[in-house]
């Protein structure tokens, strides 16, 4: 039962005497106002709905002002109105300072709560979406967009722009190779965006697709007034092994490494330096191919163009040795002349197998110019000449059958070298060196270093030759012995040979004599048996030959009753002419092949050799 019905009768609340008029006589009572409808009842809110009323209207994907209020070492904590604070890594922030406790952030909320509770949200998402709008704008257009460089990253660098991170590739950061890309921190410069990613938030960039559509077109007004021959201004941009390119009003041209002296260049750092300001001269300029190339020895004339009035045969000059090869030193004249030293012209005195064993590198010499040839920019210098020719005057200091003494400086098959003084050396033969003995060689006679006394035999100035002697220095012993000795007369003598022919023995003075076997006492067959080496005979002279240097003796007449008889040779038969000439022929043969055997051929092509140098 409810209140009402439990009132007792007679009562009314106040509101029922309230609507009750009360009506008083001979007044009248004003019309009371009407009474509006009672507004219907509105539901009660759960507990949930009026939480959730309790903060401010968000959704995911939103971006909202937070504001930083605490200031973590990794990380940083936003304010956002919901229950927990977000949380930031210090790394999304490119400036600390917008990580200061109080500052205003925009945030991207990707969740209400995660795991732990806090809501999820992104400042680099937030400044991507932010900028989305421009940044497509940009890349649509191909506008061009202010970037920094904010660090060096795997393959090129990472860049700011529009508040946001791009990549640009290391091979889009210029024309040509950047050789170090930590040069370039901090510096700014305009990019073109050419890829966007929204998913992984990626942005890449290039500088040269700009700075080429820019160049084009300052190519293409620079080649309206450029012509070939002009002098113009510029800048050394670039250095590489081959060259260096100039920048002459925002277009590279190559200054080639052949054209930046008349000299020769090893680097292009030994004539210029990145930066240097220079006039030069163009050389070549092709609109087909946009290429330049200009010239810088060409504002000075060419060097060789009065070489030989600068430079006549005979004149003096000094010079620097700049190169070494085997074959002779090169000698900078001037800048962009150079002239060759042979190794045949250093020296008068000594033989020269390299040049370093006479001048060095950077040493400064005096030469005598021995020819110019302007056509093929060549210059044959002397050093020797600078000195005077021991040759010159060999004929005044010496004469034939003068006595000089020198030292055996080299020894070869065909005979040994005499240096009689510095520069003059003289030949002494093997056939010059023993009246009695046949030479092998010349170390049976002399030795390396030994100093003799020789004889000059001849001079030859213009071939630079002197001949010397050493038999030529004691009297002929055979001249000696044909005085001693007449046909006829009898000797004693010992015999030091047993050849196939007879017997040889030694006379006096190292002469030898021969004794044919039909002129042995003993009989001609088996003479090696019937004789001994060491034995002593005695001898006739019967022949004495001074042109051939020959003595031959006889043991037969001297003691007739021990002579034995002497067997002549058969009779041989008549033989054919054809096998008589095939006879001589072999006979021949057999005489040239023991005159000259393959040591004799070796040895006349030694000194053939010897007398063409």
């Amino acid at each position: 039962m409810s209140v009402e019905d439990s009132k007792p009768e007679g009562l009314t609340s106040p509101s029922e005497s309230e609507s009750v008029s009360t009506v008083l006589p001979g007044v009248s009572q004003p019309e009371a106002p009407p009474i509006p409808p009672k507004p219907a009842a509105t539901p009660a809110k759960t507990t949930s709905e009026l939480y959730a009323e309790s903060f401010p209207k968000l959704r995911l994907g939103d971006i909202v002002t937070g504001r930083v209020v605490k200031r973590l070492p990794n990380a940083v904590l936003v304010d956002i109105g919901l229950k927990a604070e977000g949380v930031l890594s210090v790394d999304e922030f490119r400036n600390q300072d917008d990580a200061a406790e109080g500052r205003e952030v925009k945030v991207y909320l990707e969740a209400f709560e995660d795991r732990d509770g806090f809501p999820v949200v992104s400042k680099k998402k937030a400044d991507f979406q932010l900028a989305w709008e421009t940044i497509k704008q940009k890349s649509e257009s191909g506008e061009g967009v202010p970037a920094t460089v904010i660090k060096r990253v795997k393959g090129g660098l990472a860049v700011e722009i529009l508040g946001l991170d791009a990549f640009l590739p290391g091979s889009q950061v210029d024309l040509r190779p950047v050789p170090n890309l930590d040069d370039l921190m901090g510096k700014h410069f305009e990019v073109r965006i050419l890829t966007v990613n929204w998913y992984k938030k990626n942005i890449v960039v290039s500088r040269r697709l700009l700075l080429e559509e820019r160049q084009a077109q300052i190519r293409r007004e620079l080649f309206t007034r450029l012509n070939v021959g002009d002098l113009i201004d510029g800048t050394v941009k670039t250095i590489t092994d081959f060259g260096a390119f100039i920048d002459i009003g925002g277009v590279d041209a190559l200054l080639h490494i052949s054209d930046l002296a008349w000299n020769k260049v090893v680097h292009p750092t030994e004539v210029v330096n990145v930066g240097d300001q220079l006039k030069i001269k163009v050389i070549s300029a092709d609109p087909s191919t946009g290429r330049i190339t200009v010239g810088l020895k060409q504002l000075t004339p060419h060097p060789w163009e009065r070489v030989e009035e600068k430079y006549p045969v005979g004149s003096r000059v000094r010079g620097r040795v700049t190169t070494l090869a085997e074959y002779g030193a090169f000698v900078e004249l001037e800048k962009g002349i150079e002239g060759l030293v042979h190794i045949s012209e250093m020296s008068w005195t000594k033989s020269i197998h390299h040049p370093s064993q006479i001048v060095n590198v950077d040493q400064e010499i005096e030469t005598v110019i021995l020819n110019v040839d302007k056509e093929n920019r060549r210059i044959s210098l002397g050093l020797k000449q600078t000195l005077p020719d021991p040759w010159s005057s060999v004929d005044e200091r010496y004469h034939i059958g003068q006595r000089v003494e020198g030292r055996v400086k080299t020894l070869k098959d065909f005979g040994a070298f005499v240096e009689i003084e510095e520069g003059v050396d003289g030949l002494l033969h093997i056939a010059d060196m023993s009246w009695t003995r046949h030479v092998n060689h010349p170390r049976e006679e002399v030795k390396k270093g030994q100093r003799i006394e020789t004889i000059i035999l001849g001079i030859d100035k213009d071939a630079r030759r002197i001949t010397l002697g050493l038999k030529q220095t004691q009297e002929d012993p055979f001249y000696t012995i044909s005085k001693e000795l007449s046909e006829g007369d009898l000797v004693r003598a010992r015999i030091i040979d047993l050849p196939k022919p007879g017997v040889v023995v030694g006379l006096s003075h190292e002469i030898e004599g021969f004794v044919p076997l039909n002129q042995l006492a003993r009989g001609g067959k088996k003479a090696k048996e019937k004789y001994q080496i060491g034995e002593e005979l005695e001898l006739r002279v019967l022949r004495i030959d001074l042109d051939n240097r020959r003595i031959a003796l006889t043991e037969r007449g001297i003691h007739p009753e021990l002579d034995e008889p002497v067997e002549e040779p058969p009779e041989r038969p008549e033989r054919p002419e054809r096998e008589r000439r095939r006879e001589r022929e072999r006979y021949r043969d057999e005489e040239l092949t023991d005159r000259f055997t393959i040591e004799d051929r070796l040895r006349e092509f030694e000194e053939e050799r010897y007398l063409e140098d």
